[in-house]
């Protein structure tokens, strides 16, 4: 059963260029505001408010439309992806030893909230940008999952300078980057098995905004050191 109707991204579709545009200039605001010392407290503080606004924007842009298992399947990986780092900030058996800091807003059994929904945003736009690849299902989920965590592997770098989390002695463990690509492996063999589709015109442009966004914080904070 449809819940939304398939029209509203065919709505919005004509009005695409102007959401575009208002991120490039909405990232680039947040990387001038990070960049100054004396503005950038309070962009830390707008983080949480920047990975919702992407997320929702990928969302309106959804397409066929959001049926009883699309919803379902979205809701099973958010509050999977919560309580895999509850468990994992809680013992260190996951990703190793680290902490959340402030940047990414409410917390609950040490972990924000809305880290559930940034595995969400992630997973829909690996799925989302590989769908169209004329390739075998498992290799999609493969290059998805390589996709993915190259995203880590940059955020990792500049996470810890936004506040968002910390790492024991400074040092990211190897095995968070293998449970980050395993985790992400079975998310997209869900979302195959359960034949989700994902298509969106913007995921990939939102989620690629944010990479440059975050890689150019890197270079930055690190050039200034």
């Amino acid at each position: 059963m449809e819940i939304i109707k398939s029209h509203i991204p065919h709505f919005l579709s004509r009005y695409k260029r102007f959401v575009v545009a208002f991120f490039v200039i909405f990232y680039v605001v947040g990387f001038i505001g990070m960049a100054l010392p004396m503005s950038q407290p309070l962009f830390i503080k707008l983080v949480p408010v920047a990975l919702l606004l992407s997320l929702v924007a990928i969302l309106l842009f959804h397409q066929p439309a959001f049926d009883t298992k699309t919803i379902l399947v979205f809701a099973i990986i958010a509050v999977s992806g919560y309580f895999i780092e509850v468990f994992g900030v809680n013992t260190g058996l996951v990703f190793g030893h680290y902490e959340y800091g402030d940047a990414l807003g409410i917390k609950v059994l040490n972990t924000p909230l809305l880290i559930g929904l940034n595995w969400l945003m992630l997973m829909y736009a690996g799925n989302s940008v590989t769908e169209k690849m004329k390739l075998n299902a498992w290799v999609r989920i493969l290059i998805a999952s390589f996709l993915i965590l190259l995203y880590d592997i940059v955020l990792e770098k500049i996470a810890p300078a936004l506040d968002m989390w910390h790492w024991e002695n400074g040092i990211v463990p190897f095995r968070n980057y293998l449970a980050w690509f395993l985790i992400t492996f079975l998310f997209q063999g869900f979302m195959k098995v359960t034949k989700v589709k994902t298509v969106n015109s913007l995921a990939f442009i939102i989620v690629l905004m944010q990479v440059i966004f975050f890689f150019s914080l890197m270079i930055l904070f690190y050039s200034t050191k």
